[in-house]
């Protein structure tokens, strides 16, 4: 079963998180989850009026990678970074993909106007 598919499968559809709910979706105790904070910048939980972590879904598929990364793929916490960063490097972004058709766009209507001359 692939790591996308096992988090599909987990994750209740909700738009926010509490640590709790967190902690018993991926098995770690909350004291891990509020370390990797600070070791993965993109893991960013908003903060209720009275202080609690609210964990967007992004956030827990995430911890979710850092666990298997960490946990099953034995890397370390440098070694997870990196590969992240890497990860994140290669995935085009939504912005880039629309400017991408945005190009792809003009350069055929130059294409059609350069036919018609």
């Amino acid at each position: 079963m692939s790591h996308d598919k096992l988090t599909d499968s987990v994750l209740p559809d909700k738009l926010y998180y509490k640590i709790g709910e967190v902690s018993s979706i991926s098995g770690l105790p909350a004291y891990v989850l509020r370390f990797w904070e600070t070791e993965f910048g993109r893991i960013r939980p908003q903060r209720s009026p009275s202080g609690q972590r609210l964990y967007r879904k992004s956030d827990v598929e995430l911890i979710l990678k850092v666990k298997h990364l960490l946990h099953e793929k034995k890397f370390t916490i440098p070694g997870a970074k990196q590969y992240l960063k890497d990860e994140l490097a290669q995935k085009p972004t939504k912005d880039a993909q629309l400017s991408l058709k945005e190009l792809c766009t003009e350069l055929r209507s130059i294409r059609k106007m350069l036919d018609e001359k």
